[in-house]
């Protein structure tokens, strides 16, 4: 990778960095605020991207190898966090919560237009390492989960119960689930690879 496209890939992971740290801290207030299991994990997740971000950082001036890590990490800790979402999930359905839809559908579409953001400037790079690519299934997953979080929103002040607020909470632990297998298969692809052509990996 020549210095030019690495430093373009290292601002735009600092934009997304500190944009996902804004996000989760937004999240987290909504969510307690508004008894939100889905927007507690939305919080969650923009945590756990952050730290992968900055994973990725620290990666991007290092070896093939070291990029590889980066990325098993990353999907590793998507995979972590479903779990501890849907251990919410379930704590919120046996212990019962009362959400608030408007909170909900506020946050959900703050959230989405940055996360449209991160997708944009993302999708500019060229030639992107195995860790702008997890970024970008991140950013993509996280856009996918702020559109369920308006829907639930609507149907909590709907129906004036929290069961929406559950379900799209565990489909926000489903997505990251998958998110972080997609990753893991990606850093394995890129080793194969590696192990192809040079012999070695690299």
């Amino acid at each position: 990778m020549s210095e030019e496209a690495a430093a373009s890939q290292g601002r735009t992971l600092w934009i997304v960095l500190g944009l996902n740290i804004a996000l989760a801290a937004g999240f987290f207030l909504s969510g307690a605020f508004g008894d939100s299991s889905a927007l507690i994990a939305n919080g969650l997740d923009n945590l756990s991207d952050s730290f992968v971000y900055a994973i990725s950082l620290f990666a991007l001036s290092r070896s093939a190898r070291w990029k590889r890590g980066a990325a098993n990490v990353s999907g590793g800790l998507l995979i972590l966090f479903a779990i501890g979402i849907l251990y919410d999930a379930w704590r919120r359905y046996v212990g019962g919560s009362d959400p608030l839809g408007t909170v909900m559908i506020v946050m959900a579409l703050i959230a989405a237009v940055i996360n449209a953001l991160c997708v944009w400037l993302l999708a500019r790079l060229r030639d992107p390492d195995v860790n702008i690519r997890a970024a970008n299934i991140f950013s993509l997953n996280d856009f996918a989960a702020n559109l369920g979080i308006v829907v639930a929103g609507g149907l909590v002040a709907w129906l004036d119960s929290n069961w929406p607020d559950l379900v799209v909470g565990t489909i926000v632990a489903a997505i990251a689930a998958w998110g972080g297998i997609e990753i893991l298969r990606d850093a394995l692809g890129e080793h194969h690879n590696a192990v192809h052509e040079d012999g070695t990996p690299s």
